[in-house]
């Protein structure tokens, strides 16, 4: 941030034919400080406010929040930053307080305050898998309209895996988690699904004659998350 006196001084030299690097030698100042107050982008007293580094992936989160709002954030951080993120943990949950990502849940605002269970997960215990989908994907994705990306993490280390899918029904659901079990090196002793038709009857939560036999084909078992309800 330059003072008013330096800006004053910056423009006088400028007149004088100064380059914008002999000024900024001159001040003590940075090359791209120097030009941004001479092109008037920055008023003198005034700090520049660093771009949002977080804007880039807040679709991506309000998505992966909409289809399951209780999950981690340290997971979400996980994902973003993978795909490129490079700011802080705290920063990262900052901006999701401030651009109120994550959706309203009104169980769990009955339930601030009270005691809660936390499930234990040992490691290679499970995976929890979840579709995202993602409108308007680039021409060479080569996927459709709308790109379906099932997300495999897993429950310990927060580690995870996506696959891109034309559709969510069941072949590509089976061919994404084959390839997403691939990525990770290998399956977990549990897979973990919401209560997606492919998987289980969503009123009961009874899996499927069809998807069973997936489940003995990697000799994993399945658990269904219960419908989200207020804990009483």
């Amino acid at each position: 941030m330059l003072t008013r006196e330096e800006d004053v001084d910056a423009h006088a030299l400028r007149r004088r034919g100064w380059t914008i690097s002999a000024i900024a030698r001159h001040l003590g100042r940075d090359r791209k400080t120097i030009r941004a107050y001479l092109n008037g982008e920055v008023e003198p007293g005034q700090r520049r406010q660093a771009p949002d580094g977080f804007v880039p992936f807040l679709e991506y989160c309000r998505r992966r929040l909409a289809d399951d709002p209780h999950l981690w954030a340290s997971t979400l951080f996980d994902e973003v930053r993978e795909l490129g993120y490079e700011g802080a943990y705290s920063t990262f949950t900052r901006a999701l307080r401030r651009h109120e990502v994550r959706p309203h849940c009104e169980p769990c605002q009955g339930a601030k305050g009270r005691d809660s269970a936390v499930i234990m997960h040992p490691p290679g215990e499970e995976i929890q898998f979840d579709w995202v989908e993602l409108p308007n994907p680039p021409d060479g994705w080569d996927v459709g309209e709308h790109a379906h990306l099932l997300v495999g993490a897993l429950a310990h280390s927060g580690r995870w895996r996506a696959q891109l899918a034309e559709s969510e029904d069941f072949p590509h659901l089976v061919q994404a988690l084959d390839a997403v079990v691939r990525k990770l090196g290998g399956t977990a002793r549990r897979w973990r699904f919401d209560r997606m038709s492919t998987v289980c009857y969503p009123s009961s939560g009874q899996m499927t004659a069809a998807f069973s036999a997936v489940a003995k084909y990697y000799g994993v078992g399945v658990d269904i998350c219960p419908p989200r309800r207020g804990n009483p």
